[in-house]
């Protein structure tokens, strides 16, 4: 027995060894990097010899020439520039954003034999006018691929359209490279994981062939410039609301003569509205809120009498006196006028446009008084002036819509004596005032015979409400 138990004894400490050993192993084994391929170290000095440095390559001030300081007996994972993975030592980013790098690149490029590479920037470079190799397709485990501003020209090859795990293609000031086979339809058809598509200053000549309806919004890390449109488009929807799209919208946007729906909301574009905008007749939404639109709004617009939905709120608009052919808006039930420089008295089209649910004045230079015509406009449920100068009364005008709900009136220069009885009779704020009856001995009105029974909201601003009457009238300074 004894000597059975010295063996197993013995066997258990060997066993333990091993065990101390592996571990010791495993830890010694994950605390050193793999050194970089000796492949991809020579691809890297290949890549690094095919071009020259010249200072004038790049435009960034913080430019500086990466590639000069590496060096053949240095471990290339270390390089400026290069990440290599922890586990396998494979190089897996490659950036050399504004590194002074010029010359012509093509398919021979040992930059091509790198293919574990998922992050790749050549941006603020200079290749000469080089077509963008086809050979890009070798690195097919791209999920970033930065080109802006590296003076690529021609037409983007279809090999691009092998990267399928791209989710960030930047080919921004590249002012010879054309997006015309494969097509911006393509693009984002094949490519499913894009999130940022960055194309501005690129040629797009033809953008979205034979689509009915072309929507990117809501991406705003998805950038890019809107292209010359050709004739006779069947698009009719164009919704880029809330993306990162800039510059002036084309003249050519005319010959969209499909288009029912254009919506620019929360953009960055900029420039006048074309004139060409009123050849687009089928319109019914229009929604350009949010940009950085200036001088006056074509008249030509006045053709988009089948419109439904106006909204420019907060652009630089100027000369909004001359707005009168608006009131060929029959069919207007929405119309966003807000922070659009509107100056003078309450615009007289307005009366005209029967149909209008929404009416959003706010935050103009509007003065005079409310005209009683307002009276008009029996379909309103949203009136929204408030921010501007107007002055004298209450508009008694407004107890004559019924199916109004909310009323923004905060801000403006209103003043005189609100008969309140007359408020609960026409308004159904029966319950929103009920603390105001006792306080003023209001006598108490009938639920049955409110007129205004759909009135949900009413924003006094900071008015002042002073008992000055009997029968409740109240005294109302109306002062910002």
């Amino acid at each position: 027995m004894g000597l059975s138990s010295c063996f197993f004894s013995f066997i258990r400490l060997l066993l333990w060894l091993s065990l101390f050993h592996l571990t010791l192993l495993a830890h010694f084994t994950s605390s050193v990097q793999p050194l970089c391929h000796d492949d991809e170290r020579s691809s890297l000095l290949q890549f690094k010899e095919s071009l020259i440095i010249n200072k004038f390559a790049s435009r960034d001030p913080s430019a500086y020439p990466k590639v000069v300081f590496w060096k053949a007996d240095k471990d290339c994972c270390s390089w400026d520039g290069v990440t290599c993975s922890e586990v396998t030592g494979h190089l897996i980013e490659l950036d050399l954003t504004s590194s002074y790098l010029y010359g012509p690149i093509n398919s021979s490029s040992s930059l091509f034999h790198l293919v574990h590479i998922e992050w790749l920037s050549l941006g603020d470079n200079d290749f000469n006018g080089s077509k963008i190799p086809s050979a890009i397709k070798n690195l097919s485990r791209l999920s970033y691929l930065g080109l802006y501003n590296s003076s690529f020209s021609g037409q983007i090859p279809w090999e691009v359209l092998e990267l399928s795990n791209l989710e960030t293609l930047d080919l921004t000031f590249n002012f010879n490279l054309k997006l015309q086979k494969p097509s911006l339809r393509s693009l984002v058809e094949k490519l499913t994981h894009l999130k940022v598509l960055d194309l501005g200053h690129v040629n797009i000549s033809s953008p979205i062939p034979n689509l009915r309806m072309f929507s990117m919004q809501f991406n705003p890390d998805l950038s890019g410039s809107l292209p010359e449109f050709e004739k006779k488009s069947p698009l009719k929807e164009l919704r880029l609301p809330s993306t990162g799209f800039f510059g002036e919208i084309p003249y050519s946007i005319g010959n969209l003569n499909s288009l029912q729906i254009l919506d620019m909301t929360n953009g960055s574009f900029w420039g006048s509205i074309p004139p060409s905008l009123g050849n687009l007749t089928k319109i019914t939404i229009l929604q350009l809120n949010l940009n950085g639109f200036s001088g006056s709004i074509p008249p030509s617009l006045g053709n988009l009498t089948k419109i439904t939905f106006l909204h420019l709120r907060a652009n630089g608009f100027s000369d909004s006196r001359s707005y009168s052919w608006m009131a060929k808006y029959s069919k207007l039930t929405s119309l966003m006028f807000t922070q659009s420089n509107l100056v003078g008295e309450f615009p007289s089209w307005v009366m005209s446009l029967t149909n209008l649910t929404l009416l959003y004045l706010s935050s103009n230079e509007l003065n005079g008084t409310i005209p009683s015509q307002i009276s008009n406009l029996t379909k309103l449920s949203l009136l929204a002036l408030d921010g501007n100068q107007f002055q004298g009364p209450f508009p008694s005008a407004l107890f004559d819509l019924e199916n109004l709900q909310m009323i923004y009136l905060e801000g403006n220069n209103l003043s005189g004596t609100l008969d309140m009885d007359m408020l609960f009779y026409k308004l159904e704020i029966y319950n929103y005032f009920l603390s105001l009856q006792t306080i003023y001995n209001c006598s108490p009105v009938s639920m049955a015979i409110l007129k205004f029974r759909n009135l949900g909201f009413l924003d006094w601003g900071p008015a002042t409400l002073l008992s000055s009457h009997t029968s409740c009238g109240i005294k109302i300074n109306w002062r910002t």
